[in-house]
């Protein structure tokens, strides 16, 4: 139906689809989605503000910033418990990922890392912008995940005017509708259909697993001709390692 969104949510996101998201990493999701027709699913530009960190699943739950006016972004609005930044904070749900719409613009804080204490204190799994954030430092030591597309030192007010709490917004060039499932690497962000969720990790736990199998193969020599991709002569030998017990994966 034309104008058609995807209902909200869609309920708790299982630990099963969260563990198989992890383990396949971005790519390889992004990979089942373009098997889909989805081509635009991976964020441009956003990347992981610590290296090395945990992968980041979870729902989206949105926030939109416009470009912030004089007349309207104070200090002292800023301050106010209706502000919907603040609101943001206090309302992003435990277990999902507050996904912040900043327009691509850098020339104001996103969030900073009080709001990101916050955050990790109530359970929310992480935070993505394409824009960024201030105290970068800090924020890598609350152990929040976090994707920004670079640092943006200077108070929010200056730029940036938050509009509206989840409803769909445009992160990195992406789609995001609230309830949506996200999953953060280092390789970047990719943002995966709700109804599409469960189906995609268990293709992509199948496919990361098939990866291991793959990837012992080469380091014993052998081609990537009829092993990578696989074909099903090399999806039967997959199969007979794993019946196996996995052999030679330490």
């Amino acid at each position: 139906m034309s104008g058609a969104t995807p209902a909200k949510h869609g309920g708790p996101l299982s630990g099963t689809v969260r563990e198989q998201l992890a383990r396949a990493g971005s790519a390889t999701v992004a990979n089942m989605l373009l098997r889909r027709g989805l081509r635009n699913a991976v964020m441009a530009g956003v990347r992981p503000l610590a290296d090395g960190g945990q992968p980041l699943v979870g729902p989206a739950y949105t926030l939109r910033f416009i470009p912030a006016r004089e007349d309207l972004d104070t200090l002292a609005d800023y301050a106010s418990s209706d502000n919907v930044h603040r609101r943001a904070i206090e309302e992003c749900p435990p277990g999902a990922v507050l996904v912040i719409d900043a327009f691509g613009s850098t020339d104001a804080a996103s969030m900073g890392d009080m709001m990101a204490a916050r955050l990790k204190n109530r359970g929310v799994s992480g935070v993505v912008t394409d824009g960024g954030y201030r105290d970068s430092g800090a924020i890598r030591r609350t152990g929040l995940p976090c994707f920004h597309r670079d640092n943006a030192p200077r108070a929010t007010p200056i730029a940036l005017h938050p509009v509206a709490l989840d409803e769909p917004v445009g992160c990195g060039g992406v789609a995001v509708y609230p309830g949506d499932v996200l999953l953060g690497d280092g390789d970047g962000v990719v943002v995966v259909p709700r109804g599409l969720a469960s189906d995609i990790a268990a293709e992509a736990a199948d496919a990361a697993a098939y990866e291991e199998f793959a990837a012992l193969g080469i380091r014993r020599g052998r081609s990537l001709f009829g092993l990578f991709p696989g074909t099903p002569e090399s999806r039967q030998e997959y199969d007979t390692w794993v019946a196996a017990g996995r052999p030679g994966l330490e």
